[in-house]
């Protein structure tokens, strides 16, 4: 009997069903829907290399990983990169405004800033706030996403404390393969996106263009602190593009080059007086190089150059000087994976050099380096999988600094495995709170964080569910606003549920996370305070069925309270928001697609005095021949 059958015979039985007043529904569904066929789910069959830079089947990974695939991007219209991904588990947002804005995504309850966003593997950032630029991507370049949970600086060194988010963009492959896109929706929301992908020979490639624009909301309300507040709409506009090119110098190298542009205007409020515009701009060039040697080594090496800029084009604050405020990252990276007794082993050497810009004085320092070695040790054998890692960090501001990590997983029979890890991580201080003119503190230290966590997961054919408790601690955590300081102890620990499976045309994705993000300092006045803007309770429920011409679709999301200061005085009111979607496939090459996002039309907010998109609908044109 296979362990499906077990667990429907025990929900049918009568002593579990007196002992549970939903038993009998469960029963009912599980003996009218039957077992999915028997087989690996594309989800876990699914190959990821985030997780630890090589190559692993999602089934078989220690951490916790998601993938957001095309066809979940394409289900989010009218949808910011933070809103797709806190649809995961373990994931939450904040945002100040709309499509845009600026806005923060947290795993597990830690900071921003303990999120490391890459792109293609080069990193994509603000060295001057020491957060991930989500906010101005272009989603129609992007084929899929991966989220690990955890910490991952053992694995990619400094910010990567809470986890990684890598986006890859789109590749070509053998033939032509052309798409167009155009959506219209709410608040003036126009979309118009296409480009192809092909390959052919020795040679294939992708060229990916969007141009996006919507009159917007306002982005505040006058709850908005220091006089911010200004009722009028906020909009944004942007053109973005990527070209990915790729030759295949022999059976067993390839050269590739990646370039990708993507240009904002965002409307924001800081007072009632102008009319507040920002540009924002991203770039990336990649040029590498992956090979086999000799057999059983594969060899990469890359160098990238990636740029994150803020311009402020007008503003209404005294406070606020205009023009550029940037970043750019030059990277060398030399990776090389081998094949061993043990399992896969990684030895990687990389360079990363950081130069901030800003207009009038510069800071007191503009550029850091980082030179790094790591190694890392991925292995099986029978039930037991292992994965181990180590770095060493020269950092040019704060000296040499060592993470590591070690996990565990035994499988004891075919649909069962439990598995515990630890890990250690460190987030160097942003420029702006190093140097900031009246802002920054230059004695500032790097934070330093402790993680345990331990693990269940039950999988069979297409269905799989996994509970996860997590402890993490961090020493010197960077307080926020001006003048920050080391806090001596904070600590997260939390709890993950999370389902995913196919009940025949239905496709169900569940969660539950309850998390306790706090200050743990003794002699502090927020002992015991929740850090800022971070609920401790959410829900939430993806459900897509399709049937012939006909896919269907909702989001449920459901958050607890939260607070905006660390003195927990300004309470945010929970929350909890329906997204509905349909698609009907018109014919072969072309598909109509709606959406209703915030079906009750919910007013809530992330950040104190923010908007959030009120209810919204969106209709979406797609041609893509078969």
């Amino acid at each position: 009997m296979s362990a499906y059958s077990r667990l429907a015979s025990r929900l049918r039985s009568p002593a579990f069903v007196r002992l549970s007043p939903v038993a009998g529904a469960a029963a009912l569904l599980l003996a009218q829907v039957g077992p999915a066929q028997a087989q690996s789910s594309a989800a876990a069959d699914a190959v990821v290399v985030t997780a630890s830079r090589l190559p692993e089947r999602v089934g078989s990974v220690l951490a916790e990983v998601s993938v957001i695939d095309r066809a979940q991007i394409e289900r989010a219209s009218g949808r910011s990169l933070a809103e797709l991904l806190s649809s995961l588990p373990g994931l939450q947002f904040n945002s100040n405004g709309g499509l845009g804005k600026s806005a923060s995504v947290f795993i597990r309850g830690l900071e921003a800033r303990h999120t490391l966003l890459l792109l293609d593997g080069v990193r994509i950032g603000s060295a001057t706030l020491g957060t991930p630029s989500l906010d101005n991507l272009p989603l129609d370049a992007v084929e899929r996403i991966e989220v690990v949970r955890g910490p991952m600086s053992a694995v990619y060194g400094a910010d990567a404390a809470g986890g990684v988010i890598q986006v890859f963009t789109m590749r070509g492959r053998a033939g032509l393969q052309p798409v167009l896109r155009s959506t219209l929706g709410s608040d003036g929301h126009a979309q118009l996106s296409g480009g192809v992908g092909f390959g052919q020979g020795a040679f294939d490639g992708s060229v990916q263009l969007q141009h996006t624009e919507t009159r917007g909301f306002s982005a505040t309300n006058p709850h908005a602190q220091f006089g911010n507040y200004n009722a009028d709409r906020d909009g944004f506009r942007q053109d973005g593009g990527s070209l990915r090119l790729g030759w295949q110098l022999a059976p067993d190298w390839r050269l590739e080059a990646l370039m990708l542009q993507a240009d904002g205007r965002s409307g924001y409020d800081d007072g009632p007086a102008a009319d507040a515009q920002a540009g924002v701009h991203n770039r990336l060039q990649v040029l590498q190089a992956v090979g086999t040697p000799l057999a059983g080594w594969q060899t990469q090496l890359r160098a990238s150059r990636s740029t994150d800029g803020y311009d402020t084009l007008s503003s209404a604050s005294p406070f606020s000087t205009l023009g550029e405020i940037s970043t750019t990252q030059r990277q060398l990276s030399w990776e090389n994976r081998l094949a061993t007794p043990l399992g896969s082993a990684l030895v990687v050497l990389e360079r990363l050099t950081q130069t901030v810009d800003r207009p009038g004085t510069p800071f007191v320092l503009s550029e850091r380096s980082i030179n790094a070695l790591g190694l890392g040790l991925n292995g099986q054998a029978g039930g037991h999988s292992w994965q181990a890692a180590l770095r060493e960090d020269d950092n040019s501001q704060f000296g040499n600094q060592t993470t590591g990590a070690l996990a565990y997983g035994y499988q004891w029979a075919p649909a069962w495995r439990a598995g515990l890890s630890y890990g250690t991580s460190f987030v160097a201080p942003s420029f702006n709170q190093l140097y900031y003119p009246g802002f920054g503190n230059p004695l500032l230290q790097p934070e330093r964080g402790e993680q345990t966590e331990a693990h269940l997961r039950w999988a069979e054919g297409v269905h799989s569910l996994r509970a996860t408790v997590y402890d993490y601690r961090m020493r010197g955590y960077i307080s926020s606003g001006p003048a920050p300081t080391n806090v001596p102890r904070t600590r997260v620990d939390g709890l993950t549920l999370a389902y995913e499976g196919q009940w025949q045309a239905l496709k169900t994705v569940l969660s539950l996370d309850h998390l306790n993000p706090r200050n743990t300092t003794a002699a502090s006045a927020n002992n015991g305070n929740l850090l800022q803007r971070r609920a401790k309770n959410m829900a939430k429920a993806q459900l897509d069925w399709h049937q012939g011409d006909w896919t269907l679709g909702s989001t449920l999301a459901a958050y607890s309270h939260r607070f905006d200061d660390v003195a927990n005085t300004a309470r945010l009111g929970g929350y909890a928001t329906v997204d509905l979607r349909a698609d009907y496939a018109l014919s072969r090459d072309w598909t109509l697609g709606a959406s209703l996002n915030n079906l009750a039309d919910r007013r809530y907010e992330t950040a104190l005095g923010y908007n959030q998109p009120r209810r919204q609908g969106f209709v979406t044109l797609r041609w893509q021949p078969k």
